[in-house]
């Protein structure tokens, strides 16, 4: 099993985690198609992780006006359970590390529940009360 996470720098790449939001968010979770593509596509690195070459998995970050947000993670039914969410989260703060503009920026995120033990594992911590986004339950996480 071979598992590749790079940064997306072509189109192929960005259909393929477009591909994967589908299926996961709007197919699997129910979620608007409306909710999940937004305005921030074009400002936000995207990644896409590969599974003995499939697309298995897809992130992506931005720069906000509350800091560094990490969103849209996602990985497809049949890859779970293989680490290929580690490999993203692992990936997207290497990536966010290296980038000048992210420096004495707080990183967060919106996590579901059933992501929050795979935040928990690169030090992020939960800041404030449960809220619903898009049907979902979530919490607000900070990396400490």
């Amino acid at each position: 099993m071979s598992l590749k996470v790079e940064k997306v720098t072509h189109d192929d790449q960005l259909k393929s985690a477009f591909w994967i939001r589908e299926q996961v968010f709007v197919i699997e979770q129910g979620v608007d198609p409306k909710e999940e593509y937004d305005e921030f596509e074009s400002v936000s690195r995207h990644f896409l992780a590969c599974l003995d070459e499939k697309p298995a998995g897809t992130a992506r970050w931005r720069i906000t006006p509350n800091g560094v947000k990490l969103e849209r993670f996602a990985v497809v039914k049949d890859a779970r359970g293989k680490g290929v969410g580690q490999a993203l989260v692992a990936a997207v703060l290497e990536d966010i590390k290296g980038a000048p503009a992210t420096a004495g920026k707080k990183k967060y995120l919106h996590a579901q529940l059933s992501a929050v033990p795979l935040y928990s594992k690169f030090g992020f911590e939960k800041e404030g009360d449960m809220f619903e986004e898009c049907n979902i339950l979530h919490y607000k996480m900070q990396l400490a």
